[in-house]
């Protein structure tokens, strides 16, 4: 290419072969008429797909001119196949956004308005959540609201990865390799300017969603641990109350051996001893395994191991749009 594009939009794909024909469609009119016809990139990022999701976009390659497919080696997870495109792409802004479509982008006009104003980051707000059940909605507000409490990165509620991030933010995450990825909370740790535009979020176009409750809990895990010490204060302090429980309750025990025969209600037996026992163990346990989510982390870190692998980068014959 003779110069970079303008704009590059990252989209991961995995197993989406119902949503590849109409993503390309929706984001490639929004980009044709753009103010001032920006030049362009589309970076589809093919996870390891099993369906025909690779052939779909191979399809598209040869209709486009714009297109950029990163092809890797298996399933890494979204985070670190939205970090493979994010990595590839060559666009003074990125723009990340998920391939099922709920996330409109019709939206990347608006960005770009506030990326033209000055702002270096413009993430979107969910202001409703269409196709989706109460509980999920609920989960996921009650998630951002905690993660918002627990951590010192001022990370917006209510969003997404659907977002656009100027030159020096792509850059400042590449330089952060870190395995256990939470986007959306790295670029509002990056800092400078940001700011939300508000929308409603539509139905799932095609296919089932890549988030089950399994993997939500994960994903909410990495979000909490990645910028969060406070489960390990919290074990330190259950620690410190269960102490503190078990001491009172030993000058309990030996008040009553001093000077009364039996405590009231007393029965020979073992039964006072498993609800220590019980108790104890209990506390222990979850201490070890905050501890464990986070020593597991440092391992991953240390090992070295590349975040992923990319089998092929294919371009069109001229990805510049």
């Amino acid at each position: 290419m003779e110069r970079p594009p303008t704009l590059s939009v990252v989209v991961p794909l995995y197993n989406e072969e119902g949503n590849v024909a109409p993503l390309f469609e929706r984001v490639g009119t929004i980009l044709a008429h753009l103010p001032g016809n920006p030049s362009h990139e589309i970076v589809v990022v093919n996870d390891g797909s099993a369906d025909r999701t690779l052939e779909r976009i191979r399809d598209e390659m040869r209709r486009r001119s714009d297109v950029v497919l990163v092809n890797l080696s298996r399933n890494f997870g979204h985070q670190l196949a939205a970090t493979a495109g994010i990595d590839t792409a060559l666009g003074d802004a990125v723009i990340l956004m998920d391939g099922d479509l709920q996330d409109p982008p019709e939206l990347i006009e608006a960005f770009v308005e506030k990326w033209h104003e000055g702002y270096d980051v413009v993430y979107a707000v969910r202001r409703t959540r269409k196709g989706e059940s109460l509980f999920k909605v609920l989960t996921a507000r009650l998630f951002y609201r905690l993660v918002r409490r627990m951590t010192k990165v001022d990370i917006p509620v209510d969003t997404g990865d659907f977002r656009l991030m100027s030159r020096r933010v792509v850059e400042a995450l590449r330089r952060s390799p870190e395995r256990h990825r939470f986007l959306r909370g790295m670029v509002s740790w990056v800092g400078y300017r940001q700011t939300g535009v508000v929308y409603d979020r539509d139905e799932r176009h095609s296919g089932k969603t890549k988030y089950p409750f399994g993997k939500m809990l994960r994903f909410a895990i990495d979000g909490i641990t990645s910028f969060s010490d406070v489960p390990l204060r919290f074990a330190s302090y259950l620690g410190f109350c269960s102490s503190a429980i078990a001491f009172i309750y030993a000058l309990i025990v030996i008040g009553f051996k001093l000077f009364s025969a039996h405590p009231p209600g007393y029965t020979p037996g073992w039964a006072s001893t498993i609800v220590a026992v019980l108790f104890l163990g209990g506390v222990q346990l979850i201490g070890i395994g905050i501890l464990g989510e986070y020593l597991g982390r440092v391992y991953d870190e240390v090992k070295g191991r590349p975040i992923y692998l990319v089998s092929e980068i294919e371009r069109s014959a001229d990805s510049t749009g």
